[in-house]
């Protein structure tokens, strides 16, 4: 039986995503624009696993993170973007009650241990410029290995918990979320009982995985700019700031747009524009990632010259997207 015949009906069987329905003249080139974006994602995050793991010069605590990083952006991203790809091509765009609710489950895992990853990154960074005389004792193997665990258990508790609630409440007669995956507020709508718990829970969850994570950051940098100031060579600074305001400017992309949806699930607002909000932490962020964060790095260039080979390396055909943030890179620098 199907949930539209029986108002508040608790077995639903599956879900209509309408994504970007009301584009339909844009489908194809939306099409194009996600895939190019997924091809750059996947491969820049591949590399950096890959040359993290295979260069000793790169075996420090900083590459460490970065390693784990890509890592929860290809999981997150291969969570989402393939089922978007998929709809964004077919006419009916269903999605099992099952599946959604693991999708839900994955989407708060994989953003969870990412803001504590990222702020794991910043107190790294804060240890090495601030007190770089105790750097090697304090970010040793064991304690990057304990840190990059709890940030990956840290997901589990609160995905568990809130997807299992969520799901355990009966449904109303639409079918249909409005969004391109099922993410809390759209899932949320659908919903026939009172949520007011459960809205405060996620108000508390987004406070302890987005705000907290994110003032930790904040502070870190506080910190780290204070003693860049304070650096004698003028080259030195230019760097380290180029360095921070390029991590600065993805990690408050990633925070303020998970924040701005989850603190309010059901604001008004966010029903017409959560979906073009969402696109930037589903599909930009993952993709600037690797570039902003290691593929102008020398140290990774290094690195990939000695993985693939100097001559295969300089043959290599990267997708069009890394050469154009590259020059755009290098007129910032400049």
């Amino acid at each position: 039986m199907e949930a539209g015949e029986e108002p508040g009906l608790k077995n639903q069987t599956y879900f209509t995503l309408q994504g970007f329905s009301c584009l339909t003249a844009l489908q194809v080139l939306l099409f194009e624009g996600i895939l190019i974006m997924f091809l750059i994602t996947m491969t820049g995050n591949f590399l950096i696993i890959l040359v993290a793991t295979a260069d000793p010069a790169l075996h420090t605590p900083m590459y460490y993170f970065l390693k784990n990083l890509a890592l929860i952006e290809i999981c997150f991203t291969l969570n989402i973007v393939p089922k978007m790809l998929m709809d964004l091509l077919l006419e009916r765009k269903i999605i099992s009650f099952s599946a959604c609710a693991l999708q839900l489950y994955f989407v708060i895992f994989f953003v969870t241990s990412e803001c504590f990853l990222l702020s794991a990154m910043a107190y790294d960074r804060y240890v090495a410029i601030c007190h770089p005389l105790h750097y090697t004792t304090r970010m040793n193997r064991q304690m990057c290995f304990h840190m990059v665990i709890a940030c990956w258990v840290a997901g589990i508790p609160f995905s568990a918990g809130l997807t299992g609630w969520l799901f355990s409440y009966p449904f109303c007669g639409s079918k249909e979320i409005e969004h391109f995956f099922c993410d809390i507020a759209p899932v949320l709508d659908l919903v026939c009982s009172d949520t007011y718990l459960f809205e405060l829970l996620v108000f508390v969850a987004t406070v302890t995985i987005v705000l907290i994570p994110f003032i930790l950051i904040a502070a870190s940098y506080v910190r780290i700019i204070h003693t860049i100031l304070q650096m004698q060579s003028s080259e030195g600074r230019r760097k380290a700031f180029f360095t921070c305001f390029a991590h600065l400017v993805v990690v408050t992309l990633f925070y303020c747009t998970t924040g701005l949806i989850h603190l309010k699930p059901r604001s008004r607002f966010l029903v017409k524009s959560r979906k073009l909000v969402a696109l930037s932490y589903t599909v930009v962020t993952p993709m600037l990632n690797p570039i902003i964060y290691s593929l102008r790095n020398k140290e990774v260039k290094h690195a990939l010259r000695k993985t693939f080979g100097r001559k295969q390396f300089s043959k290599m055909h990267l997708p069009r997207g890394f050469h154009l943030f590259s020059k755009s890179c290098s007129h910032l620098k400049g």
